[in-house]
């Protein structure tokens, strides 16, 4: 049974099993999928409810406190214990045009040339990993929430502005893989 846990799957399988979370988590509780809204929560029950946006009954929520813990231990449980040894298949055109912007090595699910603890300290690790970190946090909350909670959970619903913060997503995934990384 491990061994066929283990193998790669198709990614369809994980789409309708994350698109079956949204009837779900609204039949049993009327409660929208989202992750981003667990660092809230998680705030607010750490800080002092000095602070007007803490102040909330995060109580009413730590159902998402305990969704966001069973995907780290979910995570750690795929990376240590079902992890396949293969490399990631990437494609051939992939390949040729990361080699051709100078990326020539791939760990587990990133490229190692630009994801690791030495590239941190240089001026592109530096705008990859903690601008862009700050720019995803910053949309995220300027947005009212993440991808998973706009493009899954939101457009299930029909929402206007989580169809418009997707195509935002889109748009600066996009802009970012063809004018940015191109030339950092």
């Amino acid at each position: 049974m491990l061994e066929f846990i283990k193998q790669p799957w198709h990614w369809s399988i994980a789409g309708v099993i994350i698109g079956l979370f949204v009837p779900t988590l609204l039949i049993l509780g009327n409660k929208a999928f989202g992750i981003s809204s667990s660092m809230r929560h998680i705030c607010a029950a750490i800080l002092p409810a000095k602070i007007s946006y803490f102040k909330y009954d995060w109580k009413k929520e730590s159902w998402n406190l305990v969704f966001v813990a069973g995907v780290i231990i979910g995570g750690w449980i795929a990376a240590h214990l079902l992890t396949n040894p293969e490399p990631v298949k990437i494609a051939d055109n992939t390949k040729t045009y990361l080699q051709s912007i100078g990326i020539q090595e791939y760990g587990a699910l990133v490229p190692t040339d630009l994801f690791n603890w030495d590239n941190l300290f240089t001026l592109r690790g530096f705008i990859f990993i903690v601008v862009g970190g700050f720019l995803v946090g910053f949309g995220t909350r300027y947005a009212g929430g993440c991808t998973s909670g706009h493009s899954i959970m939101g457009l299930s619903n029909l929402q206007l502005p989580s169809l418009i913060a997707t195509i935002c997503f889109m748009l600066g995934g996009f802009i970012v893989t063809w004018l940015v990384i191109p030339y950092l």
